[in-house]
């Protein structure tokens, strides 16, 4: 599975992004869509996920209110729709795939065994 995101940019503090990931094939049921991302010097860390069996959808607590994942099934795309946008929002966001994701795994790095290039995302203050 080839992943391909897109969407970053620079922007003011306050604004907004939305970026895009596009799969090269549909994952099962028992898989999952995510959004990492990673900051200079700084781990990567999750920022957000979808689930394909349940629709369900959860985020780091640093994004929650201010960022929406959503799927477009006929398209194989995850979106991570970014309002609010402050500076230390500023990193390198990735999306991941994994065929099989269980719950308490979703925010694991490790989870995932399919990840896309990394798209660079600057918030000015």
């Amino acid at each position: 599975v080839q992943l391909q995101a897109s969407g970053g940019g620079l922007v003011q503090a306050g604004g907004s992004l939305r970026l895009s990931c596009v799969a090269s094939e549909r994952f099962s049921s028992s898989g999952a869509m995510s959004w990492f991302r990673q900051g200079p010097g700084k781990d990567r860390e999750f920022v957000a996920a979808f689930r394909w069996n349940s629709g369900t959808t959860y985020y780091a607590d640093s994004v929650k209110g201010r960022f929406t994942i959503s799927r477009n099934n006929a398209k194989n795309t995850v979106y991570l729709q970014m309002n609010s946008l402050k500076p230390e929002d500023t990193a390198t966001y990735y999306c991941a795939g994994g065929r099989t994701v269980i719950l308490s795994a979703l925010r694991d790095v490790a989870a995932y065994g399919y990840w896309g290039q990394g798209t660079q995302v600057t918030v000015s203050s």
